[in-house]
């Protein structure tokens, strides 16, 4: 599964939670770096450790896959498949049965 898949894939409840999360202190340390008003460093300093902190959060919650889901998606395509595909006629396939219903 390459990571554009696994982006696309679902994710946990748990992790859309943490991505949510992450985002907004990406959002919320966004807006204290870009205060029009002097801030101290340290609140500056902090700001950006919290932005770093909620891109890391939120681009690994992000690529965590819900593996039972996504086998649940392949197991009904799977069906699809199975389904849109003809059943072979069974006797045809299977002399034996044929030849039994001759010795009865």
């Amino acid at each position: 599964m390459n990571l554009i898949e696994r982006a696309q894939a679902p994710t946990p409840k748990f992790f859309r939670t943490l991505r949510t999360i992450g985002l907004t202190l990406l959002a919320i340390s966004g807006s204290v770096l870009t205060a029009p008003i002097g801030l101290p460093a340290a609140v500056v300093t902090v700001a950006g450790y919290l932005a770093v902190a909620g891109g890391v959060i939120s681009a690994v919650s992000q690529v965590t896959v819900d593996q039972k889901a996504v086998n649940e998606q392949n197991n009904h395509e799977m069906l699809r498949q199975v389904d849109s595909v003809e059943s072979p006629n069974t006797q045809a396939l299977s002399p034996r049965f044929q030849h039994d219903k001759d010795d009865v």
